[in-house]
């Protein structure tokens, strides 16, 4: 099963947000963690979801990044502001980016853009919710354990869809917290995401694919359950092979990045599941996918 927010995805588990972005509560007994920290425009809904849901606010002791893209921080300097006293948890990778002044001035204005083109400029301004900075608190690499009560939440290193990348895999609940390092699916298709580096994108893909999972919890278009969360990860793995094959067809015919580029950007342009990004990221994304391909041709 597909389950968009806000929804209750298990007993511990429960799907907030925007289908565009998304982030989960993980709970267990009186302590919650929020993995995710999606754009900063789903913060009304995110307020009201949180109180719909009778969630005690002073029991979420962390917030999660599982990568540093703009549409995956975008609402935690409103969170820590509200939340003091929980912890910004990152990748180390990812601390050192968020602590670069460029970085943060870039999230900070395509979270005012992507704000804009939802509509929702005015609501989120009205909270005060505006990107200023992250400050990580608290890194994580691989094998570490994030405890919520009596549940541990294992660290995944994930490189290929960022150099940023974690994953979060909760075994008593079979649940695999894998933002984008996945890719995503809409209205029936797989977007592999291999924005970085594409080899590791798909070596972390077959790392992935080793975890028992019943729920897969993405942060773009919902969270997955039974035999859709098992399908997934084989099903993107596929689309990863077929997305790199395309890639070195197209850029082997002239060999000639701008050109490719521009050919992947037009084909990314008439993808559904990338229309909350404006075509400038979506160029940037395709640049970075060529430019990785031609170095390995």
């Amino acid at each position: 099963m597909k389950i968009l927010p806000p929804a209750k995805v298990t007993e511990r588990v429960l799907l907030l947000g925007h289908p565009e972005a998304c982030v989960y509560l993980v709970r267990d007994g009186d302590e919650s963690v929020l993995l995710g920290g999606g754009m900063d425009y789903i913060a009304p809904a995110l307020m009201d979801q949180l109180q719909a849901m009778a969630v005690d606010e002073r029991s979420i002791k962390r917030i999660c990044i599982l990568h540093s893209h703009f549409d995956h921080c975008g609402v935690v300097p409103f969170l820590k502001q509200r939340w003091p006293w929980a912890v910004v948890t990152a990748s180390p990778r990812a601390q050192n980016l968020l602590a670069k002044p460029e970085v943060t001035a870039a999230i900070a204005q395509m979270n005012r853009a992507a704000a804009q083109r939802m509509g929702l400029d005015a609501a989120v301004r009205s909270l005060g919710c505006d990107f200023t900075q992250i400050r990580v608190e608290e890194t994580v690499a691989e094998g570490d354990l994030l405890t919520c009560g009596a549940l541990n939440l294992q660290t995944i290193e994930v490189p290929g869809h960022s150099s940023c990348s974690i994953a979060c895999y909760c075994s008593s609940e079979k649940a695999l917290f894998a933002s984008d390092a996945v890719g995503l699916e809409h209205e029936g298709v797989y977007q592999p995401t291999p924005n970085s580096n594409f080899d590791e994108y798909q070596q972390s893909l077959a790392k992935l694919a080793g975890y028992d999972v019943d729920c897969l919890l993405l942060e773009h278009y919902g969270a997955y359950t039974g035999d859709d969360a098992r399908q997934f990860i084989p099903r993107a793995i596929e689309a990863a092979r077929e997305l790199r094959a395309l890639l070195e067809e197209t850029y082997l015919k002239t060999r000639d990045v701008e050109k490719c580029t521009q050919e992947m950007t037009d084909l990314m342009l008439q993808r559904a599941g990338d229309s909350f990004l404006p075509r400038e990221v979506r160029a940037l994304v395709a640049g970075q996918m060529v430019r990785y391909i031609a170095k390995t041709l």
